[in-house]
Order: structure tokens, then sequence, then C-alpha cells
């Protein structure tokens, strides 16, 4: 099997590229700049990741989505919401529902995997690799097991290949794939959830919650904090 990864940086993407890798020839990962405010360390993030496993890294530029995007991963007058570890408790899911839609930039998902989906039919690869997940398919109905199974459907017309969507993740919570990408020994420290791009994660963005919960919960401690000297 060859495929091709969406690489954002980010704990689920290369978390599912590090267990994608047993069974696929990862052959390009796909980094997107979409103006969010995290883009340049996702970019230069996604470039250490490639370079450790010896993958071509491609940046697609998507100018237009930003323009068309008005919530808070990239307009920067709109404020990120800060959440705590009991807000992810669920036992109040409206804030966590309004977390996601003051997240959102327009059908995002669904325009990468339509582009990753063209590189992996050009490239003769059978899949695109996602890091869709049990956990965040709560809230967002874009990382769900029924948007991967729609998009199948969608690839077996507009690809003459066939490309499928490979989601190593999709009945996963956060706290196993922190032990699977442990496991795997994925370069964890060059990983980059937090929404904001400054020199260390903000620590109460909803991702940067849900991931030192994770780490909290496997009892390991975090390797981009420890590489950053905030976990030592």
């Amino acid at each position: 099997m060859r495929s091709v990864t969406l690489m954002s940086s980010g704990l689920d993407s290369v978390a599912a590229l590090a267990i994608a890798k047993r069974t696929s020839d990862v052959v390009l990962a796909l980094t997107f700049d979409y103006g969010q405010r995290s883009v340049r360390r996702e970019i230069d993030n996604s470039k250490a990741i490639c370079e450790f496993y010896g993958i071509e890294h491609r940046i697609i530029r998507l100018d237009w989505l930003k323009d068309i995007t008005n919530t808070s991963l990239v307009n920067e007058d709109v404020d990120v919401p800060e959440l705590s570890t009991d807000d992810l408790s669920g036992e109040n899911e409206s804030i966590t529902e309004d977390s996601a839609r003051n997240v959102w930039v327009p059908n995002r998902n669904g325009v990468f995997l339509n582009i990753a989906a063209s590189f992996a039919e050009s490239y003769g690869c059978d899949s695109v690799i996602a890091g869709f997940n049990g956990e965040e398919a709560k809230t967002f109905p874009d990382n769900s097991k029924e948007f991967v199974d729609a998009s199948d459907r969608c690839f077996s017309y507009s690809t003459a290949n066939g490309v499928e969507v490979l989601a190593p993740l999709i009945d996963m919570d956060k706290k196993s794939i922190v032990l699977e990408a442990m496991g795997e020994d994925a370069p964890l420290e060059w990983s980059w959830s937090c929404y904001h791009g400054g020199d260390r994660p903000c620590g109460v963005c909803e991702s940067c919650v849900r991931r030192a919960r994770a780490f909290r919960e496997a009892g390991l401690k975090d390797p981009l904090m420890v590489k950053l000297g905030l976990d030592v």
C-alpha cells in the first residue's frame, strides 16, 4: 500500500502517520496554509517530522479559505475559547460545542481530503492518511467514521483508482492516541497542537487542554513540553 498523509504537525496527524507506516509506504505529506494562527509553527514542525521519516513534504496555500473564514482559528480579531479539563467532562456539552463552532473553518477537512486524493491518484497511491479520531468526532462531525465512509464513497467516483481514507485513530480517544504514538517512537517533540503559534503552547485552548489531559491520563511526559523545558 502507498499513501499520502495530511500533516498539520498536530498530535493526531503525527500519530496517524506513525501507525499507518506499519502497513503503508507513505510517499508524500501535505501541510495546508489557510491563514491559521499557528501556520508558521505547523509548517516548520511538519518539515522536521517529514525529515525524520524521510517523506516528501509539500505546502499547499489556500488563501481563498482564509478569505471566507471568520472564526477565531483564522480571524485574530476573535478570541480563541479558553477551556479547563472540567469543561471536557461532557457534563455540559454546550461548552465544547461552542468551542468547536468558534474554531470551525468552512468545509476544511473536506477540502483537505479532496486535494490529498488528487495527489494520491497522481502518485499512484491507494489511500490518504488522516488523524480523524473518536474523541473529537463527538463535537467535530468531520472527524467521524461516517465522514470517512462518505468520503470513500465519493472517491470511488472521483478518483480513477478508488482512493480511500485511512484513519487509524478513528475509534481512539486522546489517551489511546498518546500511548500508540509513544509506542511507535513518533517524534512528538516536534508535534504542535496549540491553536496559537507562539514560542510555547498556550495551555488553555481546547486542543492544548485535550493534549495535556491525554498525557496526564497516560502517565507520560509530553516530549514537546520536555523539549521546551516546561516538563522536566
